[in-house]
């Protein structure tokens, strides 16, 4: 343990600060040979000169310029670890010291603990150890100046300790052994709330087991509330079974989020939510329960803002436990009635994450609903997602107005399947909407969303489609083919001909891909076809995604687009050319499309060969998806693939799709049963959930062992969700769906 430094001493004392000195070590260092978030770091030194001088606006722009390339989004760098140095100096000398220090820390919180085998570069004995990572320096270097770090926590400037705390707790394992004990030390006599707050933080940082006794003993009234919420939390980090105390401690301090309004420790910036995160994490049936009596008491609260604080936490809990919108539904419901007129704390909007659980808030929908402006708008919105047949009517009265609740009913941000059924007055105001919407914007996608998942029982709405098309070519052809009768099909293919020969080249072919889908008739469509594709050859005219949009219409028209062979072999990319994801996927839909139209597979195995073998990660994950599902339906011609297939089985991401390629290519290759435990491992993963389960039921569930069939069993019955991922407000559908799929599959084995 070091012995702390007063601030009078030499350390802290700006005019013992070597200004001279510290500009010619600076200097010294090579700095242009270093690298930072924009490449050569030789601009450090001027930031750090600037840093140090008596000019505050240059300092202050220092800084600025110092977090966006050595600490740029958190990340750190080689130019990060080399600065920690001349900063510690800065920082001891009493310039800037308390925002030098969390520059210091934020370098440290980038970077992780040195191995202890490896140096600070090559193996000078050339033993071939490998070079340090960027982190690990950076982690190495700042706990070389733990020194002056933990002399600032006996600071006499309160910002300056709080900062120092934080700072120390950053230094993980390698300075465990020197910051607690001087923070222990600090902590015992350190009398400002915010400070004590950031010590107990740190210390539960560096050593959870060691500092439990010292957060549980500061979670009673007698604590100040910033130390007694930070006592909580790292009660909960550290994994001590949630009490009574702590529920009440919590309560009593609602709202949350201005009791840590002024720490260092933003990782911890809305406690509620930290803490209630935390103990779902833990995934057990009395952890739960605790967050949702706290949830339901803060929900509860006469306090708007605490409750606004609960109702944003509950929108996480139903993302991640089955459970909670069925637990949580009353209170919110409770919340939701305290906000009079307007949707104060947000309960009303979040009563559309409950789903079906939210029923019985449909008449407080309705009744807000029936109101005006965006809260009406709001309320209505949640209907749908509650209740959608009650939604309908009152979507049809002010439908203009109701642009979230026509959202949510067309398959909201993430264009899932409409959730409204079809209403006769529904339709009636989607033709009256349709007849005065102005170009441009999102209601026409809106619209015809709804009338296509209508299907024929939209076909009342023909003419006023019809009447449209001109003012939206690009949206409505799809629309009049889902909906159009029997009776309707020559006035609408005669619409769709005329369209073919006017306007821009994507409106044409839109409208000639609809005719062909309506009618067969291809005749106008190759054409276009021919014209785009030999706009695009080797990187001409047209966009990656229109060759991609041609050769999937190419490939939908089938061997009568011969034709178009010549166009398609020559949009290709050129073989060995260095490809980003949409040219990728160009190759994928042009290879296919060859396929389809000569039946011969020798053209396509060698271009989906090519992106199998590029892959880069998650950048890839849906290219990749689409060059295996291509693959696959190349049948057994794809048999030189099944070696780069087999190798996409090992990633999660790839597991599925990989899987039905190689069962439609080489099905004698593939262990069932291996196969299905990859497939499970993706799912309870969350990585590619929905597509696992679906390949699972296409290969056959009743041949599932013992074993497997438990977790698929398991993968529908558990409270932690499996779907982990997606826009707002979509999770809970998509898993809800994904459940009574894996039911439905479990009862069919």
């Amino acid at each position: 343990m070091i012995d702390a430094m007063d601030f009078d001493r030499a350390p802290f004392r700006a005019e013992l600060f070597d200004a001279e000195l510290f500009r010619a070590e600076l200097d010294a260092q090579p700095w242009a040979s270093y690298t930072h978030a924009y490449g050569s770091a030789e601009d450090v030194p001027g930031c750090l000169r600037a840093l140090a001088g008596d000019d505050d606006a240059a300092a202050e722009e220092a800084q600025s310029e110092l977090y966006g390339s050595i600490l740029h989004q958190g990340s750190v760098y080689e130019a990060s670890a080399k600065a920690v140095p001349f900063l510690a100096r800065i920082a001891a000398a009493g310039i800037r010291t308390a925002d030098v220090l969390l520059l210091i820390g934020g370098i440290a919180e980038g970077g992780t603990d040195p191995d202890p085998g490896s140096g600070p570069g090559p193996n000078p004995a050339g033993s071939g150890t490998a070079r340090e990572s960027d982190e690990a320096a950076c982690r190495r270097a700042v706990v070389a100046q733990l020194p002056l770090l933990l002399a600032s926590v006996e600071h006499r400037d309160r910002a300056v300790r709080q900062a120092a705390a934080w700072a120390a707790g950053w230094t993980g394992t390698a300075g465990a052994a020197l910051a607690v004990p001087a923070l222990r030390d600090r902590a015992s006599i350190e009398t400002d709330p915010l400070v004590r707050a950031e010590l107990l933080t740190s210390l539960v940082e560096l050593d959870p087991e060691g500092s439990a006794a010292a957060a549980a003993g500061a979670v009673g009234p007698d604590s100040p509330p910033e130390l007694r919420i930070a006592a909580v939390t790292a009660c909960a980090d550290i994994g001590l079974p949630w009490t009574r105390d702590h529920h009440e401690a919590v309560l009593d301090l609602l709202p949350l989020d201005r009791l840590v309004a002024d720490r260092y420790d933003h990782s911890r910036n809305e406690p509620l939510h930290d803490i209630c995160l935390t103990l779902l994490d833990r995934d057990t049936g009395a952890d739960r329960e605790a967050v949702f009596a706290l949830l339901d008491a803060a929900l509860r609260r006469a306090d708007p803002e605490a409750r606004t604080e609960a109702v944003w936490v509950v929108t996480t809990a139903c993302e991640l436990s089955r459970s909670a919108p069925a637990r949580l539904a009353p209170a919110l419901i409770s919340a939701a009635a305290e906000d009079a007129s307007d949707d104060e704390t947000g309960a009303l909007s979040a009563l559309g994450r409950l789903g079906p659980s939210g029923a019985p808030a449909a008449d407080l929908l309705a009744a807000r609903a029936a109101g005006d402006g965006d809260t009406a708008d709001r309320a209505l919105e949640a209907l749908v997602a509650v209740d959608p047949l009650r939604a309908a009517p009152l979507l049809a009265r002010d439908l203009e107005r109701r642009p979230r609740a026509l959202q949510a009913a067309s398959g909201g941000l993430a264009d899932s399947l409409p959730v409204v059924p079809y209403a006769p007055e529904l339709l009636a105001a989607v033709r009256r909407r349709l007849a005065t919407m102005e170009p441009g914007g999102t209601t026409p996608f809106r619209l015809t969303a709804l009338l296509a998942s209508w299907g024929p029982d939209a076909s009342d709405a023909v003419p006023e489609l019809l009447a449209a098309l001109p003012a939206h070519p690009r949206v409505l052809p799809k629309a009049l083919v889902a909906v159009c009768p029997p009776g309707s099909r020559a006035e609408v293919a005669d619409a769709l001909r005329a369209r073919t020969g006017t306007g821009p080249s994507d409106e044409r072919i839109e409208a000639a891909r609809a005719l062909h889908e309506l009618t067969g008739d291809h005749g106008p469509l190759l054409p276009l076809l021919a014209e785009r594709l030999a706009g695009s050859a080797g990187g001409g005219g047209g966009s990656a995604g229109a060759i991609r949009e041609a050769a999937e219409a190419a490939a939908a028209v089938g061997p009568a687009a011969a034709s178009l062979v010549p166009a398609l072999r020559a949009a290709l990319n050129s073989p060995g050319a260095e490809r980003n994801n949409p040219q990728m996927d160009d190759d994928i839909a042009l290879a296919v499309a060859l396929h389809r139209i000569t039946g011969d597979a020798a053209e396509a195995v060698p271009v989906l060969a090519g992106v199998l073998g590029d892959r880069d990660g998650l950048w890839r994950r849906w290219t990749l998806v689409r060059a295996t599902a291509a693959a696959g339906g190349l049948g057994p011609a794809a048999r030189t693939l099944v070696p780069v297939l087999k190798a996409l089985l090992a990633d999660p991401w790839q597991t599925p799709s990989a899987a039905l390629a190689l069962r439609a290519v080489a099905p004698e290759d593939l262990d069932a049963g291996h196969v299905a435990g990859l497939l499970l491992d993706a799912a309870e993963a969350g990585t590619a959930p929905c597509e696992a389960v679906d390949a699972l039921v296409a290969f056959g569930t009743d041949a599932l062992s013992d074993e497997h069939r438990a977790r698929l069993v398991e993968l529908g019955e558990r409270d932690r969700r499996v779907v982990r991922s997606g826009l707002d407000g979509t999770v809970e559908i998509t898993d809800e769906r994904l459940r009574a799929r894996v039911r439905a599959a479990v009862r069919g084995a």
